[in-house]
């Protein structure tokens, strides 16, 4: 049997998260572009989201 495959998906307030490929993504969510195992997204995710506070947080403190 094969590893699931994973989604990087984001949403509006540019927070990261994984999803199974094989469901639709969620409401709010989309897909970023990256698709790989569970530890690739998960990899993926901790090169790129190195603000963790929410776009509107982000942008409140400018």
């Amino acid at each position: 049997m094969s590893e699931p495959r994973y989604l990087v998906v984001l949403n509006d307030e540019e927070q990261y998260s994984i999803w199974a490929d094989d469901q639709p993504v969620p409401a709010g969510w989309r897909a970023e572009g990256t698709a790989g195992t569970k530890q690739e997204c998960l990899a993926h995710i901790e090169t790129v989201w190195t603000d963790m506070r929410p776009r509107s947080a982000r942008q409140a403190t400018r």
